[in-house]
């Protein structure tokens, strides 16, 4: 892949250093793969304007290694990535964890369709690109269709990711939401909408803003 050569060298320092601080075991190759990747939204980037972060090293930081920070809390056999947007942080996990089958979900067909080229591009054969409304997904479908995770990362206020996607999570599975500042407001309305919830404070190598996770489990009637 034709990316400049001092610019890679750095963004790779930038990677394997943000690795080391997550305490993350990343092989060599799974790194490269995520710097194609990312050198293939740098470039469609340019036409479609995929995502407002244009710095080739400031996308290390903001889009590879904030994505890495939920990587302790994976877990399952089916992933989704709802409101997936260019492929984060579903392309970078499906590259870290080979054996897990993702779904990334988007609306906008112009992310989809990057997201398509992308996993052609790098012979990625663990997840499946879907476009359309969450909602509208899956419905019908039987119980191995469900999935063990539900991850958003950009998607919608709590409450309405887990009122959206309620009909796409497995029994005993559970819904991880990437937030910035922990989401005192959102949390006040979950009672109604799902069991029991935990928030972790991350921190994302290189970057001071505040970071939470919060994993949701389902109500049990």
């Amino acid at each position: 892949m034709s990316v400049d050569k001092p610019v890679r060298k750095q963004q790779a320092e930038i990677l394997q250093n943000g690795i080391n601080e997550l305490g993350l075991s990343i092989t060599d190759q799974q790194q490269q793969e995520m710097l194609d990747y990312l050198g293939l939204l740098e470039k469609w980037n340019k036409a479609y304007n995929l995502t407002a972060v244009r710095d080739p090293l400031q996308m290390v930081t903001r889009h590879l290694l904030d994505s890495l920070t939920v990587v302790p809390y994976i877990k399952g056999a089916r992933i989704l990535d709802v409101g997936a947007g260019a492929g984060l942080p579903g392309i970078p996990l499906a590259i870290l964890f080979p054996e897990i089958q993702f779904v990334l979900l988007d609306s906008s067909s112009k992310k989809t369709r990057f997201m398509t080229q992308a996993m052609g591009t790098l012979a990625i054969s663990n997840v499946e690109v879907h476009n359309g409304r969450v909602e509208a997904y899956l419905i019908g479908a039987g119980p191995e269709a469900l999935f063990d995770q539900i991850a958003s990362r950009a998607f919608a206020e709590i409450s309405l990711m887990v009122t959206l996607t309620k009909h796409l999570l497995a029994p005993k599975g559970e819904w991880l939401a990437m937030k910035g500042q922990y989401p005192t407001a959102e949390l006040a309305v979950l009672e109604k909408l799902c069991g029991a919830f935990e928030v972790s404070t991350v921190a994302v190598p290189g970057d001071d803003a505040a970071r939470h996770i919060v994993q949701l489990k389902p109500k049990i009637d």
